[in-house]
């Protein structure tokens, strides 16, 4: 099993996800319960829809507790340096497009593209690990070979 960052921060949220889920279970139940009362299950939607809630609800569940046995907790407070690691917030620029972006390296399960962080194990998130500002790198995208540059590197949480 391998290990998978993730912040302090991170950790709670996905801690506080799984109690939140844990407790949607008794009215999952109740609903399927409800359901199953009025009779003909074969065309029961609000059953169907019930039984299929409780299937995603326990699928979330059991991919939250495989991963938590995996987590490497992070306090990104401690962390610092020249290089591109995890908790690094980084400014690139695409050298074809001019294009200048910033994320902040998160692990994959905390990493929220529309906010501003992607995860260390993505394809951009690989290719910056370990470089330095000035340094350039390729990712290979859906759309073709994207060069870019480590504008900067920043360590401030």
């Amino acid at each position: 099993m391998s290990s998978i960052p993730i912040s302090i921060e991170g950790f709670e949220k996905v801690k506080q996800e799984l109690e939140a889920l844990k407790k949607e279970r008794p009215a999952i139940i109740q609903a399927i319960k409800e359901a199953r009362e009025e009779g003909d299950l074969s065309e029961n939607a609000g059953y169907d829809a019930a039984r299929e809630r409780q299937g995603m609800l326990e699928a979330r569940i059991s991919y939250i507790e495989s991963q938590m046995a995996c987590y490497n907790v992070i306090d990104l407070k401690t962390l610092g340096g020249e290089k591109v690691t995890f908790g690094a917030t980084v400014e690139i620029e695409d050298l074809d497009s001019g294009d200048v972006k910033k994320y902040t390296l998160l692990g994959p399960d905390e990493a929220d593209y529309q906010n501003g962080s992607i995860s260390v194990l993505s394809p951009v998130g690989k290719a910056m690990l370990g470089k330095e500002e000035g340094d350039e790198f390729v990712v290979n995208a859906p759309k073709g070979r994207i060069s870019y540059e480590i504008v900067s590197i920043e360590f401030d949480h």
